[in-house]
């Protein structure tokens, strides 16, 4: 039995005509599904007398249900749904600066395999990826959780779980549903994809043409300090995968954003600062400073703590004085499991010790 959300509007119309009722249904059944509207019986006009019914018994409206919710008190709200066949999956709601808005961030893989060593999900490793409707049914989640406290979801950034240009296709095919005007309505410019840097991947997504934006998550400035922190590191240098970057920029005409997590001790010197200044100055990419959650123990047996304001300041300094377009992202969440992969690793831990 499949879910709404798995399917496209030739695909339910393909349904409909075979169960002997009029293809052009599917649009108005979609549109309304992504909008949150009931598709009930007393609700449907329009719909000829049964196909609810029928509908309703072949696909259920959603296939995940929510297994734990966490509220901070700066309002971020994060999600762990439960998935038909029992694996959870993270997804974020971030509110925005103005208060009718805010940001959503989903998940493109139950776990990872990328081995980042700071990262609460490489905990867990990789048990599989995520169907384009499981994506989509994060999305959905997330509006819902916007609207019911006056906020639109405004953009949304595939960052949370997995690493999104392993699962290429399936994000594909939810990026167009949920940016369709006809279906989740979002928006391409709304909507950011980020990778650790699978050169391949940067460069499949820059052949589709499609104008969403691309996110890099960086974190070193030199490839040795980088293959430490992410081992796939050693397979795309930094060079390779800027080089990725570059193209996708000149092909969409939109600046990359590199993420780099500051991590006291680790990728935080001046030194790394003005090597990462030097590797950027002839681009025009914005960087993007993050303040880092402490996951505990990491698999090398490492304990990274965040930089102190002192020296991320610095760090930032020296970036802005090479002309750098160089800014924080607010730390969010930080009294519930806000780093990626923490609340489903908790919850996990519960769920074992009750068994």
């Amino acid at each position: 039995m499949s879910a709404l959300a798995n399917l496209d509007p030739a695909a339910l119309a393909k349904q409909f005509a075979e169960w002997g009722y009029k293809p052009s249904h599917a649009a108005w059944v979609l549109r309304a599904f992504y909008e949150g509207r009931e598709i009930a019986p007393s609700q449907a006009r329009g719909l000829p007398q049964g196909l609810v019914e029928r509908m309703q018994k072949a696909f259920p409206g959603v296939a995940s249900a929510l297994a734990a919710r966490q509220v901070a008190a700066d309002g971020t709200t994060k999600l762990l749904l439960r998935l038909a066949d029992g694996r959870t999956v993270e997804s974020v709601l971030m509110p925005d600066f103005r208060a009718d808005r805010a940001a959503g961030c989903v998940s493109s893989q139950v776990g990872c395999a990328m081995g980042c060593d700071f990262c609460a999900t490489t905990k867990t490793g990789f048990e599989r990826n995520l169907t384009a409707g499981e994506i989509i049914e994060q999305f959905l989640a997330l509006r819902r959780e916007a609207r019911a406290v006056g906020r639109k979801l405004q953009t949304v950034v595939f960052m949370g779980m997995g690493e999104p240009m392993l699962n290429l296709d399936s994000v594909l095919t939810a990026v167009r549903r949920i940016a369709d005007n006809q279906l989740g309505a979002l928006g391409w410019r709304q909507i950011t994809v980020s990778t650790v840097g699978i050169v391949p991947g940067i460069e499949a997504l820059t052949a589709t043409g499609l104008n969403v934006h691309l996110a890099v998550s960086l974190h070193a400035p030199d490839d040795a300090t980088r293959a430490r922190l992410l081992p796939m590191g050693r397979r795309f240098p930094i060079a390779e995968i800027l080089a990725a970057a570059d193209e996708f920029q000149a092909r969409r005409g939109r600046p990359v954003t590199i993420q780099y997590c500051l991590l006291a001790g680790v990728n935080d010197s001046p030194e790394h600062a003005r090597m990462l200044a030097d590797l950027l100055a002839s681009r025009r990419m914005h960087i993007n400073l993050l303040r880092y959650n402490p996951t505990g123990l990491s698999l090398r047996g490492v304990t990274y703590e965040p930089s102190s304001d002192q020296v991320a300041e610095a760090f930032a300094a020296v970036l802005r004085a090479r002309k750098l377009v160089a800014h924080f992202r607010r730390s969010r969440g930080p009294d519930i499991d806000a780093a990626c992969g923490q609340l489903r690793e908790r919850t996990s831990q519960k769920e074992s010790s009750a068994a």
